[in-house]
């Protein structure tokens, strides 16, 4: 057997969409645009290329976008200062400040000072205790919904099934697990959460109908790590030789799972897509009609 691959990039393409046809309904009935602002701290290479392809999706799909470069000796003050003014701005409804950002700026203090209905990138503590409460006002992280929305969009039954989560960062791992097992539609699976200190862990990733590796190393997962039939999610996103290659060994896994994802190709780009979309679920909500 060998698996079917999860298009990542045709699946956001579907999001994409359904986002330009919002945005068009907005301009054309309230005559608003909903407007995203980046942030980006010093000149971290791939931060910038990032940031750039957010611009680009952004002028793609019809969104207003502003985009702030600040030098890599910029205080934490300074930046709360900007991140304020942004919170008041009406043209404004979606803040995200790149990370990671420099030792001298604390990320909690930058994550806590965005107004939390604008929070597109879901990091706040009110929209963590939102997702964590199962409550659907507020905003989950860009990828680990973007994860959610994988499997809705592949048929994967999601009700009832073990998934095994391989990570528990408060970026991926801990989301993904709260939105798997909320009491909601497309969701009530139920979720074991593995980290570096989990004993036994290959045979609990060999339990799992659903694994989502998101542990950050290399080709991390083995093919002996998953079970015949399962379906595999690989977040991870690794530089080698100057490929990019995900937290699952691919080439030994696609063998025994019936669904995976590709790295690039797979989670990659529903990261965007779901930034894209909470940035206009934002400037709905401001205008009662979400």
């Amino acid at each position: 057997m060998s698996a079917k691959l999860i298009d990542g990039k045709a699946i956001a393409e579907q999001i994409n969409q359904e986002t330009a046809a919002a945005v068009q309904r907005l301009k054309t009935d309230h005559k608003v645009t909903p407007g995203l602002a980046v942030v980006l701290v010093g000149d971290n290479p791939a931060s910038a290329a990032y940031v750039g392809m957010k611009d680009k999706m952004c002028a793609r799909l019809g969104l207003h976008s502003e985009r702030i470069n600040l030098p890599a000796s910029t205080g934490q003050g300074e930046l709360l200062a900007i991140i304020n003014d942004l919170n008041f701005k009406r043209s404004i409804h979606g803040i995200l400040v790149q990370s990671p950002l420099p030792a001298q700026i604390s990320e909690d203090a930058i994550f806590a000072a965005i107004d939390p209905t604008k929070d597109v990138d879901g990091f706040h503590p009110l929209n963590v205790g939102k997702l964590a409460l199962g409550d659907l006002t507020g905003f989950a992280p860009c990828t680990p919904a973007g994860v959610h929305e994988l499997l809705i969009r592949s048929g994967v039954k999601i009700e009832g099934a073990h998934v095994v989560v391989v990570g528990r960062s408060r970026i991926v791992g801990r989301p993904v697990s709260l939105i798997l097992s909320a009491k909601a539609k497309n969701a009530n699976a139920t979720v074991t959460v593995c980290h570096s200190r989990s004993q036994n862990l290959a045979g609990i990733c060999r339990s799992a109908d659903i694994l989502v590796a998101a542990i950050g190393v290399t080709r991390f997962v083995k093919a002996d790590m998953v079970r015949e039939g399962a379906v595999v999610i690989d977040v991870g996103i690794n530089r080698v030789d100057g490929k990019l290659v995900g937290d699952v060994d691919f080439d030994a896994v696609k063998d025994k799972a019936s669904l995976i994802t590709p790295v690039p190709g797979g989670v990659g780009p529903m990261t965007i897509a779901m930034l894209m979309h909470n940035t206009v679920l934002s400037a709905q909500r401001r205008l009662g009609v979400a």
